[in-house]
């Protein structure tokens, strides 16, 4: 059977293929230089990304046990001590302390403008927004025009039905901001929040360009719905819904706004074509069953404060998708102060604040989602994944095991329940769960792909493998050149000297597919050197090296095929560097001893036996 540290084995271990925050809203709707020029410098201003939840509002927040620990620390009493550690925390991410310090350092120079700034941009990235308008009223003392401040209040004077000051706030953040996305739509939904939709849509008639084709009408069309011009909303709808049936937040406004008109049957049609692109999506499946039973349905967004933070939202979340992180989250935390129940805006931040590692901080995110909210499982999905990210794997099972107990048919929970069971090597008990999550389906679906792919590496760690080269056969018809179940099922089937030819085009397209991923790399020169193609090996096992260089696995492989290729001081110094990189208990043993001992000169076996002219070659 294959040899225990393949690459492949390694892949998928930990949070894998997690709950996708995607189709929240899309790429095409507007680009890159769409976003608001005041964000752009925000990473020379070295906080990091700083992310603090808000004070929870008990009433709101969900009812759940404190999971998120967070790492005590005290503030100096030297101010340039306090503004060192500041930057230190913003660096290491730990937001709590950046923006505590940040505060320290300002309490100490309060007229410093430079401090002033950084303090503001840590309140508002923490969703701190109290402190956050009282910085922007400070900032722009010192800097009129400073757009981030004059955004930040000029979403607070919307919410204060403050339209007018608003507009005032927006108008007077750089130039140009007719071309600004961000103040143009913001402005015309004060223009709707005042009453005047004629200029509110007027002006958001002024986005021209492919970039902004979807995004304006799509704005325009909720402006129409708000202010009940349903001929106009119906068009403007209908030319975004055309342009692009990807986006749940578009396809969501969409039918919703058919069944609140009567067209009930195209609202369902709409909801089940992108079930097609993203099955059983929460939001999705929910909507459904309320349209079945007779709900009744709201609109997406019914006042200027909700349009205005449908706009940061969309921006925010097109932010995250593009790397901007920080960006990202200031949007965010600005969409939700606006509209604190907006669940796909928790989600996306949630799922930011991951993404730059603040893990503690997710979990108080996640927990924002209401308890009758359909992305409440969602939520809780990720908190249980990020206790197992953050090495506390009884916890997350615990959590996870309840979450499946609550919802036990729920196949999202049940693959993270066997991802966990995957990882900690209870291939059996993994095996049972995915079972479950397939259990009940007609017919396979491509999606369905990850959990044969998954249940098929737990067949083949338990040794049972007709099972797994089922499934993995399976998850390959599901999804043709999927490169994880190239590698995994190329690789098993040299490593056990069957279907040679095949198994090493698969492993060659898998490269193909993944060129620069060292593990699909080493898997290709690994087996190489089993069927003894000494030279081959050294030249992909090398070129892992360089893809993947703190790998144990992949040194300890160039070692053996340095050894093989009668390079035997190399091996030694690939051997002791995989040893240094803190491998797995039973590896570190078999390293010790090739470091005293080196290998044996008899041949790999699979070489040995291995046809040469089935060999893949």
């Amino acid at each position: 059977m294959s040899n225990p540290r393949r690459p492949g084995n390694r892949l998928l271990h930990g949070k894998t293929l997690r709950m996708p925050i995607k189709y929240l809203f899309t790429r095409k709707a507007y680009g890159r230089r769409c976003r608001h020029r005041a964000l752009r410098g925000l990473a020379a201003l070295c906080l990091g990304a700083l992310v603090v939840p808000a004070a929870r509002d008990s009433a709101q927040a969900r009812t759940q046990e404190n999971l998120a620990i967070a790492t005590p620390f005290e503030v100096g009493e030297s101010p340039s001590g306090n503004y060192l550690a500041a930057l230190v925390a913003g660096a290491e991410h730990d937001t709590v302390a950046a923006a505590t310090f940040f505060r320290e350092a300002l309490r100490f120079d309060p007229r410093n403008p430079n401090l002033i700034e950084r303090a503001f941009i840590a309140a508002v990235s923490n969703g701190n927004m109290q402190d956050a308008f009282s910085l922007a009223d400070r900032l722009i003392v010192h800097d009129p025009n400073n757009s981030l401040a004059r955004l930040t209040l000029g979403i607070k004077a919307i919410k204060a039905k403050r339209f007018a000051a608003a507009r005032a706030y927006f108008a007077k953040g750089g130039t140009s901001q007719q071309r600004d996305i961000t103040a143009t739509l913001l402005t015309a939904w004060t223009y709707a929040g005042s009453g005047d939709t004629s200029r509110a849509l007027s002006l958001v008639d002024k986005l021209r360009g492919e970039n902004f084709g979807v995004f304006r009408d799509f704005h325009a069309a909720l402006i129409a719905d708000a202010a009940n011009d349903q001929k106009e909303a119906l068009k403007r709808m209908k030319a975004a819904y055309a342009a692009d049936k990807n986006t749940l937040r578009l396809v969501d406004a969409y039918a919703r706004f058919l069944i609140r008109h009567g067209n009930r049957d195209e609202a369902i049609a709409a909801y089940e074509a992108f079930d097609q692109i993203l099955p059983n999506h929460p939001i999705v499946t929910a909507a459904l069953a309320n349209i079945k039973a007779g709900k009744p349905v709201e609109p997406l967004v019914k006042d200027a404060q909700e349009g205005a933070a449908e706009v940061l939202y969309g921006l925010g979340a097109a932010g995250g998708q593009q790397g901007d992180e920080i960006a990202a989250m200031i949007y965010l935390r600005l969409a939700l102060y606006l509209t604190p129940h907006n669940s796909l805006a928790i989600i996306t931040l949630g799922d930011l604040c991951e993404r730059v590692k603040q893990n503690e901080q997710a979990i108080d995110v996640y927990g924002l989602v209401p308890e009758n909210d359909p992305l409440r499982t969602t939520a809780d999905i990720q908190t249980g994944q990020i206790l197992e990210a953050l090495e506390r794997p009884d916890e997350a099972s615990k959590y996870l095991n309840k979450i499946v107990d609550e919802n036990p048919k729920n196949e999202d929970a049940l693959s993270a329940l066997g991802n966990l069971q995957r990882a900690h090597k209870h291939y059996a008990e993994a095996i049972e769960t995915y079972s479950r999550a397939l259990a009940g389906k007609s017919k396979p679906e491509k999606t369905d792909w990850p959990i044969y792919y998954f249940r098929g590496i737990s067949y083949e760690r338990e040794k049972r493998w007709p099972e797994a080269e089922a499934d993995l056969m399976q998850a390959l018809a599901l999804y043709p050149d999927q490169p994880l179940v190239l590698n995994y099922l190329g690789y098993s089937w040299v490593d056990q000297n069957m279907n040679l030819d095949e198994g090493f085009n698969m492993l060659r397209r898998a490269v193909e597919l993944r060129p620069t991923d060292g593990y699909i790399v080493d898997s290709l020169g690994w087996a190489n050197y089993k069927l003894g193609r000494n030279d081959e090996a050294v030249k992909q096992l090398e070129r892992a090296i360089d893809l993947k260089p703190s790998d144990p696995v992949i040194n300890d492989h160039l070692g053996d095929a340095y050894w093989r290729a009668g390079r035997k001081l190399e091996a030694h110094f690939q051997w002791n560097h995989a040893r240094d990189l803190d491998p797995e208990p039973e590896d570190k043993v078999k390293i010790l001893h090739k470091i005293e001992h080196g290998l044996d000169d008899e041949p790999n076996p699979a070489a040995a036996e291995a046809d040469p002219k089935k060999n893949g070659g």
